[in-house]
């Protein structure tokens, strides 16, 4: 009988960490811009049903526990339209998509056209205004879809994004670019600044970009709040940039000295000053790759021996899991969560 009990409880455990999960829903949306269909994954409250997978997991970086196709708890849920950075993929802040599920948010990511791991190709990838696009259409078609009819929350709408898909979140936001201004930046400092060198390449050719497309507003009206973590193409702005911004803006960045990535530097680059009513958290021991995922052990000496990007060597004393606790918080204080 005792064997018993203890067994009856355990399923009763495992039952209640799966309800815990969030729910998963991965699909792909035609992005008429593109011509193309996009991936998109949809994290949201569960309340029950579906299919419990690890996911976002490989050899290098932990994933994250979800519930796919469950069913989506009943109430009107913030809903947070994401962008990961360039190169990147949805899965890679897949543990903030999941936490801020977790707390009664819907989370839409959509894989950017020729800016992710497997498609890639910066040409394309730079012209900022069709990220914008990706989830302003990922948005329309949330909002049209029954399933998720009655629980979506108008009044709670943020644009997040990492990197380069940050600057994708001050976009919808309301922010604008100036392409001269990013130009001559990235000209005066291409031996310094990250990625300058290529943007200013033959090959990708950003200054040869039409101003009128690079500078014009890409502001979704429903958007109400931004986070924008360690953002890219924060340099050679003026206040006429921002003044259409929202002003519920969480800015976020990584790092100090020689472990602050230049390219994202919005204190250095003066676009802090510009947003005196944002709320800024800085992170310090951490640097830009902090907000990938979690890494397993042994991850290092895998991307040494793959010749990648050292994206799990943080400075020396920062704590990866506290650092994403902290954002994850301060995005669900944003929402209300």
């Amino acid at each position: 009988m005792k064997t018993q009990a203890t067994a009856i409880a355990l399923i009763c455990i495992a039952s209640t960490a799966m309800a815990d999960s969030a729910g998963l829903r991965q699909t792909e949306m035609y992005m008429p811009h593109h011509d193309r269909n996009a991936s998109v994954t949809i994290w949201y409250p569960n309340s029950g049903g579906g299919d419990h997978e690890r996911v976002a997991e490989n050899p290098v970086f932990k994933g994250v526990d979800a519930v796919i196709n469950a069913d989506i708890q009943s109430g009107a849920h913030p809903v947070v339209m994401f962008s990961h950075g360039m190169g990147g993929t949805s899965r890679a802040q897949a543990w903030l998509a999941s936490a801020l599920a977790d707390r009664g948010a819907i989370v839409v990511s959509v894989d950017h056209a020729h800016s992710t791991w497997r498609d890639f190709n910066m040409a394309e990838g730079v012209k900022h205004w069709t990220r914008a696009a990706d989830l302003t259409v990922a948005l329309d078609q949330l909002l049209a879809d029954p399933d998720f009819e009655g629980h979506i929350d108008p009044s709670r709408i943020m644009a997040a994004g990492f990197s380069y898909g940050g600057w994708t979140a001050l976009s919808l936001g309301g922010m604008t670019g100036d392409l001269a201004g990013i130009v001559e930046t990235c000209t005066d400092y291409i031996d310094t600044m990250e990625a300058c060198d290529m943007l200013l390449s033959d090959k990708v050719n950003m200054q040869g970009i039409d101003p009128n497309a690079w500078n014009q507003s890409y502001a979704d009206a429903r958007i109400t709040h931004v986070a924008a973590i360690d953002p890219g193409f924060v340099w050679g702005l003026q206040a006429s940039n921002v003044a259409d911004l929202v002003p519920d803006v969480q800015m976020i960045g990584f790092g100090a000295g020689k472990d602050r990535m230049s390219a994202t530097n919005f204190d250095d680059s003066g676009l802090a000053d510009l947003l005196p009513d944002a709320k800024f958290m800085r992170f310090d021991p951490a640097f830009h790759f902090t907000a990938m995922p979690l890494c397993k052990p042994g991850a290092e000496d895998i991307l040494i021996a793959e010749n990648d990007d050292p994206v799990c060597t943080d400075p020396v004393g920062t704590d990866r899991a506290a650092v994403h606790g902290a954002i994850i918080q301060a995005v669900a204080d944003e929402l209300g969560l």
